[in-house]
């Protein structure tokens, strides 16, 4: 006995009697049955990749978070899940957010050491105060996505869900 893969009914033949959908390779060998697994869905079971796995890798710090984001917006089986969509563009969008701040903060330690000689060194303890600040908030992300856990950053969070 074989089972429609497309809506899980009994088939006896070659089409479903249900959804008419064909049945490939007809009812089988005697005796060999295929049970469809009705918790997930055909496209994700072929993919490889969980899905909660493949939104904490885009939280991956660095440029391998932001490749990894731009594949799953772009690759099918992981676009159309909901969760992994959410976090790959929240995540492009943090990543954009992360330039835009490291350019600016770059800017005014350019202008602060220009005009201040002598506070030119606070970048110097700044810089890596905001890239542990970075590192701690992609660790944390990349924890909540990993335990199938949706955080909603402040107005990016809002801009990722409209795009979702």
């Amino acid at each position: 006995m074989a089972f429609c893969p497309n809506c899980g009914s009994q088939v006896q033949g070659a089409f479903c009697p249900n959804c008419g959908s064909a049945v490939a390779g007809g009812s089988g060998p005697i005796g060999a049955t295929s049970i469809p697994n009705p918790g997930v869905p055909p496209v994700a079971a072929a993919s490889g990749l969980e899905p909660h796995i493949a939104a904490a890798l885009c939280y991956t710090p660095f440029a391998i978070g932001l490749i990894a984001s731009i594949i799953f917006v772009l690759v099918a089986p992981y676009n159309q899940n909901k969760f992994v969509k959410f976090s790959a563009i929240q995540s492009l969008f943090l990543h954009l957010a992360l330039f835009l701040v490291f350019m600016a903060l770059g800017i005014v330690s350019m202008m602060v050491t220009l005009v201040l000689h002598f506070l030119g060194f606070l970048m110097v303890i700044l810089y890596p105060i905001v890239w542990l600040g970075v590192l701690i908030l992609m660790l944390f992300m990349m924890y909540k996505a990993f335990n199938n856990q949706t955080v909603k950053l402040p107005f990016i969070g809002d801009l990722a869900q409209k795009q979702a």
